[in-house]
């Protein structure tokens, strides 16, 4: 019986259905206008665990061209050690510091983490990169909340960029050595 009464055989029958059916009506905004309906797409997107180890700390490691550090995060007074040195002894530039402290502009969370790290390979800039993508990484380990402000910002994709290698019959990876004619 239900489906001869929704049955329709003409346009005029489904404008008959339409109007008998309940409208999707929404609160009217502030100025007066109607607002749209809220629509939910599903659930977020779910939060990771929390890794952290004995000591109350997250560990991750950073990579950059050759340079590879290892660094552990905990809370404390904002304090960066990198090799057993204070972050403005073994990075003298202040771009470098400047790279360093990105993850943490990033999330809010100035001077809120002590960070100890070890830095092999590399130079200087390869080596702050990679201790930046350490502390993004061991950041959202230790605060999975963060991961999607420090990812939007890209600090967690290593850069994958590295030196060509150099070929044989070449100078360097391209340049040829001076053509002669004679």
């Amino acid at each position: 019986m239900a489906d001869t009464e929704n049955t329709v055989s003409s346009l005029a029958d489904l404008k008959d259905l339409t109007a008998a059916a309940p409208a999707v009506t929404s609160a009217p905004a502030e100025d007066g206008e109607v607002a749209a309906p809220v629509i939910r797409t599903g659930p977020a997107a779910p939060i990771r665990d929390r890794e952290v180890d004995a000591q109350g700390r997250s560990y991750a490691t950073g990579r950059r061209k050759d340079a590879v550090a290892r660094v552990w995060l905990k809370p404390g007074s904002g304090k960066v050690t990198v090799n057993g040195r204070d972050q403005a002894v073994y990075f003298a530039r202040p771009t470098l510091r400047l790279v360093i402290n990105q993850p943490f502009q990033v999330a809010g969370r100035e001077e809120q983490y002590d960070i100890v790290c070890t830095v092999k390979g590399g130079g200087l800039s390869g080596q702050a990169g990679a201790v930046k993508h350490g502390i993004a990484q061991a950041l959202s380990k230790f605060e999975p909340e963060l991961r999607s402000a420090v990812k939007a910002a890209g600090f967690l994709t290593r850069d994958p960029r590295v030196v060509e290698r150099k070929k044989y019959g070449k100078a360097k990876a391209r340049k040829s050595f001076q053509f002669s004619k004679r």
